[in-house]
Protein backbone atom coordinates (compact mmCIF):
# COMPACT_ATOMS: atom_id res chain seq x y z
CA UNK A 1 0.00 0.00 0.00
CA UNK A 2 1.11 3.70 -0.94
CA UNK A 3 2.17 5.32 1.98
CA UNK A 4 0.28 8.49 3.80
CA UNK A 5 2.35 10.78 2.35
CA UNK A 6 2.35 9.62 -1.33
CA UNK A 7 -1.52 9.35 -1.16
CA UNK A 8 -2.34 13.03 0.26
CA UNK A 9 0.24 13.91 -2.48
CA UNK A 10 -1.96 12.14 -5.27
CA UNK A 11 -5.26 13.59 -4.04
CA UNK A 12 -3.59 16.91 -3.83
CA UNK A 13 -2.88 16.97 -6.95
CA UNK A 14 -5.88 14.99 -8.63
CA UNK A 15 -8.58 18.49 -8.33
CA UNK A 16 -8.53 21.56 -7.98
CA UNK A 17 -9.80 22.97 -4.03
CA UNK A 18 -13.09 24.33 -3.49
CA UNK A 19 -12.34 23.50 -0.30
CA UNK A 20 -9.80 24.27 2.95
CA UNK A 21 -7.45 24.84 4.06
CA UNK A 22 -7.37 28.72 2.91
CA UNK A 23 -3.72 28.19 1.38
CA UNK A 24 -5.09 26.39 -1.73
CA UNK A 25 -1.79 24.38 -1.97
CA UNK A 26 -0.58 27.65 -3.43
CA UNK A 27 0.74 29.70 -1.04
CA UNK A 28 3.09 28.15 1.49
CA UNK A 29 2.01 29.03 4.66
CA UNK A 30 5.64 29.28 5.90
CA UNK A 31 9.01 29.33 3.69
CA UNK A 32 10.42 26.14 2.45
CA UNK A 33 8.02 24.40 4.92
CA UNK A 34 11.26 22.16 5.81
CA UNK A 35 10.03 22.44 9.21
CA UNK A 36 11.75 19.03 10.69
CA UNK A 37 14.65 21.59 11.01
CA UNK A 38 13.42 23.91 13.02
CA UNK A 39 10.63 21.90 15.53
CA UNK A 40 11.40 23.21 18.25
CA UNK A 41 10.02 22.67 21.79
CA UNK A 42 9.86 24.95 24.82
CA UNK A 43 13.89 25.21 25.40
CA UNK A 44 15.80 28.18 26.09
CA UNK A 45 14.45 31.22 23.89
CA UNK A 46 11.58 29.51 22.10
CA UNK A 47 9.05 30.62 24.79
CA UNK A 48 6.36 28.82 25.93
CA UNK A 49 2.45 28.84 24.44
CA UNK A 50 0.91 28.55 27.81
CA UNK A 51 3.15 31.04 29.26
CA UNK A 52 4.18 33.10 26.66
CA UNK A 53 6.76 36.58 27.41
CA UNK A 54 9.33 36.01 24.59
CA UNK A 55 8.62 35.76 20.80
CA UNK A 56 5.53 33.81 20.54
CA UNK A 57 3.89 36.46 23.02
CA UNK A 58 5.26 39.35 20.42
CA UNK A 59 3.78 37.09 17.40
CA UNK A 60 0.48 36.95 19.27
CA UNK A 61 0.54 40.46 20.06
CA UNK A 62 1.23 41.62 16.02
CA UNK A 63 -1.83 39.37 15.03
CA UNK A 64 -4.02 41.46 17.97
CA UNK A 65 -2.90 44.54 16.51
CA UNK A 66 -3.85 43.17 13.02
CA UNK A 67 -7.49 42.22 14.34
CA UNK A 68 -7.55 45.34 16.66
CA UNK A 69 -8.09 42.94 19.51
CA UNK A 70 -7.00 43.55 23.25
CA UNK A 71 -5.74 40.07 23.10
CA UNK A 72 -5.23 37.11 21.10
CA UNK A 73 -3.86 33.72 21.83
CA UNK A 74 -2.29 30.97 19.16
CA UNK A 75 -4.12 27.90 18.71
CA UNK A 76 -2.73 24.90 17.43
CA UNK A 77 -5.90 22.69 18.27
CA UNK A 78 -8.18 24.25 15.65
CA UNK A 79 -11.09 26.41 16.69
CA UNK A 80 -11.80 23.65 18.63
CA UNK A 81 -9.58 23.68 21.41
CA UNK A 82 -10.61 27.64 21.67
CA UNK A 83 -14.32 26.69 21.85
CA UNK A 84 -13.62 23.90 24.74
CA UNK A 85 -11.77 26.71 27.02
CA UNK A 86 -13.55 29.86 26.18
CA UNK A 87 -16.72 28.03 26.91
CA UNK A 88 -15.35 26.83 29.96
CA UNK A 89 -14.15 30.18 31.14
CA UNK A 90 -17.15 32.04 30.74
CA UNK A 91 -19.26 29.54 31.94
CA UNK A 92 -18.96 27.96 35.48
CA UNK A 93 -19.59 23.68 35.62
CA UNK A 94 -23.02 23.40 35.92
CA UNK A 95 -24.22 26.96 35.04
CA UNK A 96 -26.65 28.14 32.29
CA UNK A 97 -25.67 29.42 28.93
CA UNK A 98 -27.75 30.45 25.79
CA UNK A 99 -26.54 28.81 22.42
CA UNK A 100 -26.87 28.96 18.85
CA UNK A 101 -28.77 25.76 17.79
CA UNK A 102 -26.82 25.99 14.52
CA UNK A 103 -23.33 26.06 16.56
CA UNK A 104 -20.63 23.37 15.19
CA UNK A 105 -20.33 20.39 17.13
CA UNK A 106 -17.53 21.52 19.47
CA UNK A 107 -19.45 23.80 21.15
CA UNK A 108 -21.92 20.98 22.23
CA UNK A 109 -19.21 18.86 23.73
CA UNK A 110 -18.15 21.84 25.70
CA UNK A 111 -21.44 22.19 26.79
CA UNK A 112 -21.61 18.27 27.65
CA UNK A 113 -18.36 18.61 29.52
CA UNK A 114 -19.16 21.60 31.95
CA UNK A 115 -22.21 19.88 32.47
CA UNK A 116 -24.28 23.29 31.23
CA UNK A 117 -27.66 23.51 30.73
CA UNK A 118 -28.14 25.17 27.13
CA UNK A 119 -31.65 27.47 26.25
CA UNK A 120 -30.75 27.43 22.65
CA UNK A 121 -31.64 30.29 19.80
CA UNK A 122 -32.86 28.59 17.07
CA UNK A 123 -32.78 30.95 13.79
CA UNK A 124 -35.35 30.53 11.07
CA UNK A 125 -34.83 28.10 7.85
CA UNK A 126 -33.69 29.79 4.78
CA UNK A 127 -36.82 27.53 2.69
CA UNK A 128 -34.98 27.64 -0.63
CA UNK A 129 -31.71 26.29 0.70
CA UNK A 130 -32.85 24.39 3.97
CA UNK A 131 -30.07 25.92 5.79
CA UNK A 132 -30.26 27.85 9.13
CA UNK A 133 -30.72 32.16 8.89
CA UNK A 134 -29.61 34.77 10.85
CA UNK A 135 -30.24 34.88 15.00
CA UNK A 136 -32.36 37.94 15.64
CA UNK A 137 -31.09 40.32 18.21
CA UNK A 138 -34.93 40.95 19.67
CA UNK A 139 -34.79 36.66 20.00
CA UNK A 140 -31.25 37.07 22.07
CA UNK A 141 -32.80 40.32 24.06
CA UNK A 142 -36.18 37.64 24.68
CA UNK A 143 -34.07 35.16 25.61
CA UNK A 144 -32.07 36.79 28.36
CA UNK A 145 -35.05 37.99 29.61
CA UNK A 146 -36.39 34.74 30.23
CA UNK A 147 -33.12 33.08 31.29
CA UNK A 148 -31.56 35.75 33.44
CA UNK A 149 -28.65 33.23 35.01
CA UNK A 150 -27.26 32.68 31.63
CA UNK A 151 -23.83 33.63 32.07
CA UNK A 152 -22.83 33.62 28.43
CA UNK A 153 -24.45 33.74 24.75
CA UNK A 154 -22.71 31.59 22.08
CA UNK A 155 -23.47 31.93 18.33
CA UNK A 156 -21.62 31.21 15.12
CA UNK A 157 -21.77 33.94 12.57
CA UNK A 158 -20.80 33.64 9.64
CA UNK A 159 -22.02 30.01 9.62
CA UNK A 160 -20.61 26.86 7.58
CA UNK A 161 -22.68 28.07 4.77
CA UNK A 162 -21.46 32.00 5.12
CA UNK A 163 -24.82 33.64 6.85
CA UNK A 164 -23.99 36.04 8.99
CA UNK A 165 -25.63 37.51 12.09
CA UNK A 166 -25.64 41.51 13.61
CA UNK A 167 -23.13 40.79 15.92
CA UNK A 168 -22.62 44.52 17.24
CA UNK A 169 -26.29 44.58 18.20
CA UNK A 170 -26.34 41.19 19.93
CA UNK A 171 -23.19 42.04 21.47
CA UNK A 172 -24.40 45.78 22.68
CA UNK A 173 -27.55 43.61 24.15
CA UNK A 174 -25.50 41.43 26.05
CA UNK A 175 -23.29 43.97 27.40
CA UNK A 176 -26.43 46.01 28.58
CA UNK A 177 -27.18 42.73 30.78
CA UNK A 178 -23.27 42.41 31.72
CA UNK A 179 -23.14 38.93 29.58
CA UNK A 180 -20.16 37.67 27.79
CA UNK A 181 -20.65 37.08 24.10
CA UNK A 182 -18.74 33.89 22.92
CA UNK A 183 -18.73 34.22 18.84
CA UNK A 184 -17.05 31.25 16.74
CA UNK A 185 -16.37 32.39 13.84
CA UNK A 186 -14.39 30.09 12.67
CA UNK A 187 -14.99 30.56 8.98
CA UNK A 188 -14.49 34.37 9.30
CA UNK A 189 -10.88 34.75 9.94
CA UNK A 190 -10.55 36.77 6.96
CA UNK A 191 -13.08 39.18 8.92
CA UNK A 192 -10.58 42.09 9.77
CA UNK A 193 -9.93 45.92 9.07
CA UNK A 194 -7.90 45.35 5.74
CA UNK A 195 -11.20 43.02 4.04
CA UNK A 196 -13.46 45.53 5.42
CA UNK A 197 -12.87 47.90 2.06
CA UNK A 198 -13.54 45.36 -0.06
CA UNK A 199 -17.53 43.39 1.31
CA UNK A 200 -15.90 41.70 4.57
CA UNK A 201 -17.74 44.01 7.44
CA UNK A 202 -19.10 43.04 10.64
CA UNK A 203 -16.23 40.98 11.87
CA UNK A 204 -16.95 39.89 15.14
CA UNK A 205 -13.94 41.35 16.90
CA UNK A 206 -14.58 44.35 15.30
CA UNK A 207 -18.23 44.38 16.82
CA UNK A 208 -17.27 43.95 20.54
CA UNK A 209 -17.61 40.50 21.03
CA UNK A 210 -16.05 39.18 24.44
CA UNK A 211 -14.32 35.76 22.94
CA UNK A 212 -14.03 35.10 18.92
CA UNK A 213 -13.01 32.09 17.68
CA UNK A 214 -11.58 31.77 13.94
CA UNK A 215 -9.78 29.37 11.98
CA UNK A 216 -7.05 30.79 10.17
CA UNK A 217 -6.22 27.51 8.60
CA UNK A 218 -10.05 27.87 6.95
CA UNK A 219 -10.08 31.13 4.86
CA UNK A 220 -6.47 32.07 4.96
CA UNK A 221 -3.07 30.85 4.20
CA UNK A 222 -2.62 28.59 7.15
CA UNK A 223 -1.39 25.51 8.59
CA UNK A 224 -4.01 23.06 9.14
CA UNK A 225 -5.40 22.83 12.53
CA UNK A 226 -4.48 26.14 13.26
CA UNK A 227 -6.69 29.08 14.44
CA UNK A 228 -6.48 31.85 17.00
CA UNK A 229 -8.46 33.38 19.77
CA UNK A 230 -9.33 37.05 20.35
CA UNK A 231 -10.05 38.67 23.76
CA UNK A 232 -12.12 42.05 23.59
CA UNK A 233 -13.71 43.96 26.48
CA UNK A 234 -13.52 42.97 30.98
CA UNK A 235 -16.07 39.98 30.69
CA UNK A 236 -13.71 37.50 30.20
CA UNK A 237 -11.15 37.03 32.12
CA UNK A 238 -7.71 36.34 30.39
CA UNK A 239 -6.14 34.53 33.04
CA UNK A 240 -9.19 32.02 33.28
CA UNK A 241 -8.93 32.23 29.46
CA UNK A 242 -5.57 31.26 29.93
CA UNK A 243 -5.82 28.30 32.40
CA UNK A 244 -8.71 26.48 30.32
CA UNK A 245 -6.06 26.85 26.75
CA UNK A 246 -3.48 24.97 29.38
CA UNK A 247 -6.27 22.32 30.19
CA UNK A 248 -8.08 21.63 26.54
CA UNK A 249 -4.44 22.06 24.44
CA UNK A 250 -1.53 20.19 24.18
CA UNK A 251 1.17 21.15 26.62
CA UNK A 252 3.56 19.78 23.36
CA UNK A 253 2.42 22.71 20.59
CA UNK A 254 3.72 22.38 17.53
CA UNK A 255 6.37 25.30 16.29
CA UNK A 256 5.82 24.57 12.51
CA UNK A 257 2.04 25.50 13.24
CA UNK A 258 2.85 28.35 15.57
CA UNK A 259 4.93 29.77 12.84
CA UNK A 260 2.27 29.24 10.24
CA UNK A 261 0.20 31.28 12.37
CA UNK A 262 2.88 34.18 12.66
CA UNK A 263 3.51 33.62 8.56
CA UNK A 264 -0.17 34.08 7.99
CA UNK A 265 -0.29 37.29 10.14
CA UNK A 266 2.81 38.95 7.78
CA UNK A 267 1.80 37.43 4.69
CA UNK A 268 -1.75 39.64 5.69
CA UNK A 269 0.10 42.65 6.39
CA UNK A 270 2.55 42.39 3.21
CA UNK A 271 -0.36 40.85 0.58
CA UNK A 272 -3.49 41.36 2.32
CA UNK A 273 -4.98 44.83 0.87
CA UNK A 274 -3.97 43.45 -2.93
CA UNK A 275 -4.93 40.01 -2.11
CA UNK A 276 -8.47 41.08 -0.84
CA UNK A 277 -9.42 43.59 -3.76
CA UNK A 278 -8.38 40.58 -5.94
CA UNK A 279 -10.65 38.18 -4.45
CA UNK A 280 -12.99 40.08 -4.60
CA UNK A 281 -12.72 40.96 -8.13
CA UNK A 282 -12.77 36.80 -8.76
CA UNK A 283 -16.32 36.62 -6.89
CA UNK A 284 -17.60 39.90 -8.71
CA UNK A 285 -16.97 37.98 -12.26
CA UNK A 286 -18.10 34.82 -10.85
CA UNK A 287 -21.40 36.36 -9.57
CA UNK A 288 -21.94 37.81 -12.60
CA UNK A 289 -21.93 34.95 -14.77
CA UNK A 290 -24.14 32.99 -11.65
CA UNK A 291 -27.16 35.72 -12.09
CA UNK A 292 -27.83 34.19 -15.24
CA UNK A 293 -28.05 30.93 -14.47
CA UNK A 294 -31.88 29.00 -14.69
CA UNK A 295 -31.37 25.67 -12.67
CA UNK A 296 -28.20 26.50 -10.68
CA UNK A 297 -29.60 28.52 -7.40
CA UNK A 298 -26.29 30.23 -5.67
CA UNK A 299 -27.43 31.48 -2.59
CA UNK A 300 -24.94 34.43 -2.97
CA UNK A 301 -27.21 35.72 -5.37
CA UNK A 302 -30.87 33.88 -4.70
CA UNK A 303 -33.65 35.97 -2.89
CA UNK A 304 -32.95 34.00 0.32
CA UNK A 305 -29.87 36.02 1.07
CA UNK A 306 -32.01 39.05 1.86
CA UNK A 307 -33.72 37.32 4.46
CA UNK A 308 -30.16 37.27 6.20
CA UNK A 309 -28.42 40.12 7.97
CA UNK A 310 -25.60 39.88 5.97
CA UNK A 311 -23.77 37.10 4.13
CA UNK A 312 -20.09 35.97 2.95
CA UNK A 313 -19.92 35.42 -0.54
CA UNK A 314 -17.01 34.22 -0.62
CA UNK A 315 -18.43 30.75 0.15
CA UNK A 316 -20.36 29.27 -3.11
CA UNK A 317 -23.35 27.68 -1.54
CA UNK A 318 -25.10 25.59 -5.01
CA UNK A 319 -28.06 23.56 -4.95
CA UNK A 320 -26.92 21.29 -7.47
CA UNK A 321 -26.82 18.09 -5.50
CA UNK A 322 -24.31 14.93 -5.54
CA UNK A 323 -24.95 14.68 -9.32
CA UNK A 324 -23.90 18.35 -9.73
CA UNK A 325 -20.89 17.49 -7.47
CA UNK A 326 -19.87 14.76 -9.16
CA UNK A 327 -20.12 17.21 -12.63
CA UNK A 328 -17.47 19.32 -10.71
CA UNK A 329 -15.48 16.45 -10.01
CA UNK A 330 -15.68 15.20 -13.39
CA UNK A 331 -14.14 18.64 -14.64
CA UNK A 332 -11.46 18.75 -12.29
CA UNK A 333 -12.62 20.43 -8.96
CA UNK A 334 -12.92 19.36 -5.21
CA UNK A 335 -15.87 21.15 -3.19
CA UNK A 336 -15.98 21.44 0.36
CA UNK A 337 -18.90 19.43 0.86
CA UNK A 338 -22.24 18.04 -0.37
CA UNK A 339 -24.78 17.96 2.01
CA UNK A 340 -28.49 16.84 0.57
CA UNK A 341 -29.07 19.29 -2.35
CA UNK A 342 -26.24 21.43 -1.37
CA UNK A 343 -22.80 21.51 -2.51
CA UNK A 344 -20.28 24.18 -0.97
CA UNK A 345 -17.37 25.55 -2.78
CA UNK A 346 -15.08 27.58 -0.35
CA UNK A 347 -12.85 30.10 -1.83
CA UNK A 348 -10.07 31.94 -0.38
CA UNK A 349 -7.73 35.06 -1.25
CA UNK A 350 -5.73 32.43 -2.11
CA UNK A 351 -6.81 30.74 -5.01
CA UNK A 352 -5.30 30.96 -8.52
CA UNK A 353 -6.65 33.93 -10.24
CA UNK A 354 -8.36 31.84 -13.01
CA UNK A 355 -10.43 29.20 -10.84
CA UNK A 356 -13.58 31.30 -9.99
CA UNK A 357 -13.84 31.95 -14.24
CA UNK A 358 -13.11 28.35 -14.78
CA UNK A 359 -15.85 27.02 -12.08
CA UNK A 360 -18.23 29.30 -13.77
CA UNK A 361 -17.70 28.22 -17.47
CA UNK A 362 -18.13 24.99 -15.78
CA UNK A 363 -21.25 25.38 -14.21
CA UNK A 364 -22.62 27.90 -17.40
CA UNK A 365 -22.25 24.91 -19.72
CA UNK A 366 -23.55 22.48 -17.02
CA UNK A 367 -26.67 25.10 -16.40
CA UNK A 368 -28.03 24.67 -19.90
CA UNK A 369 -28.74 21.04 -19.42
CA UNK A 370 -29.07 20.62 -16.13
CA UNK A 371 -32.31 19.29 -14.16
CA UNK A 372 -34.50 21.26 -12.21
CA UNK A 373 -32.46 21.70 -9.04
CA UNK A 374 -33.13 19.25 -5.93
CA UNK A 375 -36.02 20.23 -3.27
CA UNK A 376 -34.03 21.57 -0.11
CA UNK A 377 -37.57 21.24 2.20
CA UNK A 378 -37.54 18.88 5.25
CA UNK A 379 -33.75 18.59 5.44
CA UNK A 380 -33.37 20.34 8.60
CA UNK A 381 -35.90 19.58 11.35
CA UNK A 382 -37.16 21.55 13.98
CA UNK A 383 -34.98 20.49 16.80
CA UNK A 384 -37.10 18.45 19.66
CA UNK A 385 -38.01 19.82 22.66
CA UNK A 386 -34.97 19.50 25.17
CA UNK A 387 -35.98 17.13 28.04
CA UNK A 388 -32.55 17.05 30.08
CA UNK A 389 -28.92 18.47 29.59
CA UNK A 390 -26.75 16.71 27.18
CA UNK A 391 -24.52 15.13 30.17
CA UNK A 392 -27.33 13.94 31.89
CA UNK A 393 -28.50 12.36 28.74
CA UNK A 394 -25.46 10.98 27.97
CA UNK A 395 -25.22 9.82 31.08
CA UNK A 396 -28.13 7.98 31.86
CA UNK A 397 -28.97 4.42 30.54
CA UNK A 398 -29.54 3.90 27.07
CA UNK A 399 -30.61 1.60 24.65
CA UNK A 400 -30.83 1.32 20.24
CA UNK A 401 -34.13 1.68 18.97
CA UNK A 402 -34.97 0.95 15.29
CA UNK A 403 -35.75 5.21 13.88
CA UNK A 404 -39.23 4.66 13.46
CA UNK A 405 -39.61 3.44 17.10
CA UNK A 406 -37.11 6.21 18.39
CA UNK A 407 -39.61 8.72 17.78
CA UNK A 408 -41.23 10.34 20.96
CA UNK A 409 -38.02 8.90 23.38
CA UNK A 410 -35.25 10.92 24.14
CA UNK A 411 -32.24 10.98 22.48
CA UNK A 412 -28.90 9.71 24.23
CA UNK A 413 -26.52 10.27 21.52
CA UNK A 414 -25.65 13.31 18.24
CA UNK A 415 -26.59 12.77 15.09
CA UNK A 416 -25.01 14.67 12.61
CA UNK A 417 -24.14 15.38 8.97
CA UNK A 418 -20.27 16.21 8.52
CA UNK A 419 -19.66 18.49 7.31
CA UNK A 420 -20.98 20.78 8.31
CA UNK A 421 -20.77 19.15 12.23
CA UNK A 422 -24.25 20.84 13.40
CA UNK A 423 -26.38 17.90 15.24
CA UNK A 424 -29.59 17.40 13.69
CA UNK A 425 -30.10 15.67 16.68
CA UNK A 426 -28.64 16.38 20.00
CA UNK A 427 -28.79 14.20 23.61
CA UNK A 428 -31.83 15.09 25.78
CA UNK A 429 -33.68 16.11 22.80
CA UNK A 430 -37.21 14.53 21.67
CA UNK A 431 -36.60 12.44 18.80
CA UNK A 432 -39.69 13.93 16.22
CA UNK A 433 -41.05 12.63 13.15
CA UNK A 434 -39.57 15.81 11.77
CA UNK A 435 -36.12 14.49 12.06
CA UNK A 436 -36.82 11.06 11.28
CA UNK A 437 -37.77 12.78 7.76
CA UNK A 438 -35.30 14.55 7.69
CA UNK A 439 -33.22 11.30 8.04
CA UNK A 440 -34.96 9.52 5.42
CA UNK A 441 -34.66 12.93 2.79
CA UNK A 442 -30.55 13.06 3.09
CA UNK A 443 -29.99 9.56 2.95
CA UNK A 444 -31.96 9.12 -0.61
CA UNK A 445 -29.93 12.16 -1.75
CA UNK A 446 -26.50 10.19 -0.80
CA UNK A 447 -25.81 12.18 2.25
CA UNK A 448 -24.22 10.10 5.31
CA UNK A 449 -25.38 10.87 8.52
CA UNK A 450 -23.13 9.84 11.32
CA UNK A 451 -23.98 8.87 15.08
CA UNK A 452 -21.78 9.51 17.85
CA UNK A 453 -23.00 6.26 19.44
CA UNK A 454 -22.12 4.04 17.01
CA UNK A 455 -25.43 3.10 16.02
CA UNK A 456 -26.43 1.96 12.48
CA UNK A 457 -28.29 4.66 9.95
CA UNK A 458 -31.85 3.55 10.74
CA UNK A 459 -31.42 3.86 14.29
CA UNK A 460 -31.12 6.24 17.06
CA UNK A 461 -29.99 5.86 20.88
CA UNK A 462 -32.25 7.06 22.71
CA UNK A 463 -32.51 7.15 27.16
CA UNK A 464 -34.22 3.44 28.32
Amino acid sequence: MDSLQTQCKRLAAARCPLHMPGHKRRVPPAPGLACYAWDLTEIDGADDLHDAHGMLAAAMARTAALYGSARCWYLVGGSTAGLLAGIRALAPFGSEVLAARNCHKAVYHALELGHLTAHYLTPSVLPGFGVYGSVPPAAVAAALDAHPAVRCVILTSPTYEGVCSDVAAIAKICHARGVPLLVDEAHGAHYLPLAEPHGWRGGAVAAGADLVVQSAHKTLPSLTQTAWLHLNGDLADPAEVERQLDVFETSSPSYPLLASLDGCTEWLLQNGVAAFAAWRARLDRFYAAAARWQRTPVLGCAPEKTACYGYDDGKLLLRIGAAGAAALRAAGFEPEMVCGPNVLAMTSPCDAKDTLDRLADVLTARDAAAPPPPAAGGILPPPGTAQCTLAEALLRPACTLPLAQAVGHTAAEYVWAYPPGVPLLAPGETVTPDFAAAVAALTAAGTALRHSGGTAPDAVRVLA
